[in-house]
Order: structure tokens, then C-alpha cells, then sequence
């Protein structure tokens, strides 16, 4: 089996819990953080149901002692997130190795610089939230909150594979010596125009998300800011760091099938877990859980759904469920998300029910966990696919 990248800290900040415990905690006892919209001004407001963190921008700044109206939303939940993950690693100084940043979002600044959009020839003010508006800033401003000089910084931003992809990256960069740590994950916040977009795509729920549900309507949207600490062996043996999990399999395709939807019978998918399979030096039968991506929409659930019996074999697929039902479909910091999720399963053997689940799929006679169970884990397997046909697969294991 290939060996191991190790995770030694990990944060988080969504619509479940301020930090990893809360979310963990919101997890066992089914406590979902979907609602009404209370944060952004929109014509949608009571029509559609997000999954908000429960905090404005100004308790943002003061928790991490900004001034006002500096930073967008964004790149304060990836701090937040961040140092969590660099709290729980252990680590003191952050550039005492060979250090990278690699984030992820669809967003970037976009929260704040559509509300000054078109103040922008009338009033300089806001000048530096227009020029925030980029995915890189908020990878920027996470780092220099951080004090990070770091060996290697990037954005990554393949929709909502992207903090996938960026554990994908920080983990080959480990394993090739170009960085001792990685600092991998995501943030995005809800904002207008992720709200519009969605709204036209006509894949928005006005109630609950349902996933792999036959009636399921569609995805509740979500912000989330989620980080894991990335480290080498040798990091791990000087420092004496404890292992929460190690990243042992991982994959990225793309079936190149349609701008938004996947292929129906879940090409991508498939080739994303088989790579994963083959970079960790496992066998489809030992999966012992699989985190889906289960976004609750009429062509994910098939497809993905499709995917894991081509996998795992008809009747062979195993114990599976979305965890987006709890916190929305957090887009660019999904995998992050779901990634934190996962070792939290293998940390204290526990599976995730899939909420509001009823009516089995009319396709195929595959059934999600509905109660929280527990079970000894070795191997969790973690989806993440995105528009563009861009489809990523984890696989966290307890031991190299």
C-alpha cells in the first residue's frame, strides 16, 4: 500500500458549528443548519434555503480583530478555519518549514465587491473590495493574516472539486519533497451571484435538501470555511506530531461531458475513485465508508449513484451518505468540509446519517444510511465533482 500523507490539525467554521467540535457534536445529533436567508439582501430571500454560518461580517472582524469593512467574508472564514487546523497541528511558527497555502473557492471576494460594484467610478472607498474580487485574493489575505512567507501559495478553483483538489495537490507536493506542509482546504460565502446562478440553473430547493431521495428538488446552498494541516514523515517524527488520519488515495478526471451536469452514468466518478483505489493500494471491497457528494439534485444523486455500483459491484456498494443536508452544498469548500468529516468518522468509528431521506431512487436499489451508527473504519472514501465535468475522489485512512 502507498504510504500516507499525514493530517495532524484540522478547522472548520459552517452552518453546524463554530469549530470541529461543534460540527461534529451537530453531526451525531442531526442538527441541521439549513434555513431561511438572514445575511444577504436578495429578491430570493423566502423563496430558497441556505446553509449560513451564524455570524455577520462585523462578529467576524471582531473575532479575528479586523477593522471594519477590510476584508470580505470569504477569506475571514478560511482564517478562522485555518487556525484551528495550525492550533490543533501543534504548530508555533509557521514558516519553520518548508510550508505551503493551497486554497480553494469559487467566490473569492465577490460578497463585497458586488455591493460596490457600481459605486466604482463615483467613489473610491470600496476600491479594495473591486480589487478583491479575485479567487487569489482571499488565498492572500488568509496568508498574511497567517504570517505565512511560505515555499509555495496557490488558489485552486475547479467549482466544487476544488478543496479536494487542493488536498489532491498539497499531498503529491509532500510526497514529491517540494514541501515539508500543506496547509489545504477552502472558504466561500454565499453571495448574490452564486444565488442568481443557481437560481437560473433551476437546481435551487425552497425546502430541505434530499438527498439520493426519489423526489429530491435540488441543493440548498452553503458557506463554510474548512482547513487540514498536511505534514511530512519527517515533520511527524521530529516534532512527535499525533496523526489524525492520513491521506491515502486520491484522484482527479474529467469526462468532459457538459458545462454543469454530470455524465449520466458517472464516468467521472468512476474514473476519479478508481485512481484514488490505485494511488492508496486498495481494493473497492475496503472502502468501509463512503462520504458522497450527494448534492440532492436530479442528475448528481443518478449519477454518482450509478458511479458506486460501477465501483463496488451491484448490491456490493457500501454504507454510504451526504452530509450536505446538514450543512448545504458548500461549493468550492465542499471537499473540505466533507474531508474534516470523514476523519472525524475514522476518529471515533462513527457513519453519518443521510437526513431527510424517504423514498428510495426509482433507478437503482441503493439505500443511504439514515441513522447514526457506529462502526469500525479503517478506510473512508470522500467525493467531491464539480461543473465542468471536474470529479474528485479521497480516501482518508486511519493508518499508512
Amino acid at each position: 500500500m502507498s504510504k500516507g500523507v499525514a493530517i495532524t490539525g484540522m478547522g472548520i467554521i459552517s452552518a453546524i458549528g463554530n469549530n470541529v467540535q461543534e460540527n461534529y457534536e451537530s453531526l451525531i445529533g442531526e442538527k441541521m443548519g439549513i434555513d431561511k436567508i438572514t445575511q444577504i439582501e436578495t429578491i430570493h430571500k423566502d423563496e430558497i434555503m441556505v446553509g449560513e454560518v451564524k455570524a455577520t461580517n462585523s462578529e467576524l472582524e471582531q473575532r479575528l480583530g479586523l477593522e471594519a469593512n477590510t476584508y470580505s467574508r470569504s477569506p475571514m472564514l478560511g482564517i478562522i478555519a485555518a487556525q484551528e487546523a495550525i492550533r490543533q497541528a501543534g504548530i508555533t511558527d509557521i514558516n519553520d518549514y518548508k510550508t505551503g497555502l493551497i486554497s480553494s473557492t469559487t467566490v473569492g471576494g465577490m460578497d463585497k465587491s458586488e455591493q460596490y460594484f457600481f459605486e466604482y467610478f463615483k467613489n473610491k472607498e470600496h476600491h479594495h473590495h473591486i480589487d478583491g474580487l479575485h479567487a487569489g485574493d482571499s488565498t492572500q489575505k488568509i496568508a498574511n493574516y497567517l504570517g505565512l512567507e511560505g515555499s509555495f501559495m496557490t488558489t485552486i478553483s475547479t467549482a466544487c472539486s476544488s478543496a479536494a483538489n487542493a488536498i489532491l495537490l498539497g499531498a503529491r507536493m509532500i510526497k514529491s519533497g517540494r514541501l515539508d506542509r500543506a496547509i489545504v482546504g477552502g472558504t466561500d460565502a454565499l453571495s448574490k451571484f452564486t444565488i442568481n446562478g443557481f437560481k437560473t440553473l433551476m437546481i435551487l430547493s425552497d425546502t430541505y435538501n434530499t438527498p439520493f431521495d426519489d423526489n429530491r428538488k435540488g441543493l440548498n446552498l452553503g458557506e463554510a470555511g474548512a482547513f487540514l494541516v498536511l505534514e511530512s514523515d519527517k515533520i511527524v517524527e521530529k516534532e512527535n506530531r499525533a496523526v489524525l488520519a492520513y491521506v491515502s488515495g486520491y484522484g482527479n478526471a474529467n469526462d468532459a461531458f457538459h458545462q454543469t451536469a454530470s455524465s449520466d452514468n458517472g464516468d467521472g466518478a468512476v474514473m476519479a475513485m478508481e485512481k484514488a483505489l490505485k494511488v492508496a493500494g486498495l481494493k473497492p471491497e475496503h472502502i468501509d465508508y463512503v462520504n458522497a457528494h450527494g448534492t440532492a439534485t436530479p442528475n448528481n444523486d443518478l449519477s454518482e449513484g450509478r458511479a458506486m455500483i460501477r465501483i463496488f459491484g451491484e448490491g456490493k456498494v457500501p454504507q454510504f451518505s451526504s452530509t450536505k443536508a446538514y450543512t448545504g452544498h458548500t461549493l468550492a469548500v465542499a471537499g473540505g468540509v466533507e474531508a474534516v468529516y470523514s476523519v472525524l468518522a475514522l476518529q471515533n468509528n462513527r457513519i453519518y446519517p443521510n437526513l431527510n431521506f424517504k423514498t428510495p431512487m426509482s433507478e437503482f436499489n441503493l439505500l443511504p444510511e439514515t441513522e447514526s451508527k457506529e462502526k469500525v473504519l479503517e478506510h473512508v472514501l470522500s467525493n467531491s465533482f464539480g461543473f465542468g465535468g471536474n470529479c474528485s475522489t479521497l480516501i482518508l485512512s486511519k493508518e499508512a
